[in-house]
């Protein structure tokens, strides 16, 4: 099982990117998809996530600018980052609390590699 992230980058103060991220391999169900960040000298916080059944969930510095959205057919969950600050700045990295063919009847958390986000000022 693999989660491939893409869509950081460079954006200036007030900008917006839109994060995605892709699970697959042998996956039966997806209870939690979600997005991390580490910044510079610090600790991996989270950022968004969202549940099977849609509730969401986000840290207080990114409410009303961030909005997480997963697609269940396409075991995908993006990331629309409006307003950014350069505090945003960090790598993201997207998980996941999954039913797969490695943890069954369990359940495991995965983790992507991180993406790359540069908000300049």
């Amino acid at each position: 099982v693999q989660l491939q992230a893409c869509g950081g980058g460079l954006a200036q103060a007030g900008g917006s990117l839109r994060l995605s991220c892709a699970a697959c391999g042998s996956i039966f169900s997806i209870n939690v998809m979600g997005w991390y960040r580490q910044g510079p000298g610090k600790q991996r916080e989270l950022v968004a996530n969202i549940i099977s059944g849609g509730s969401t969930n986000y840290a207080d510095s990114v409410k009303g600018r961030f909005t997480i959205s997963r697609d269940n057919a396409k075991n995908t969950v993006y990331l629309q980052m409006n307003g950014l600050k350069p505090e945003d700045t960090a790598v993201y990295y997207c998980a996941m609390n999954a039913r797969t063919g490695d943890s069954w009847p369990g359940l495991n958390n995965y983790w992507g590699q991180g993406t790359q986000v540069t908000v300049s000022s």
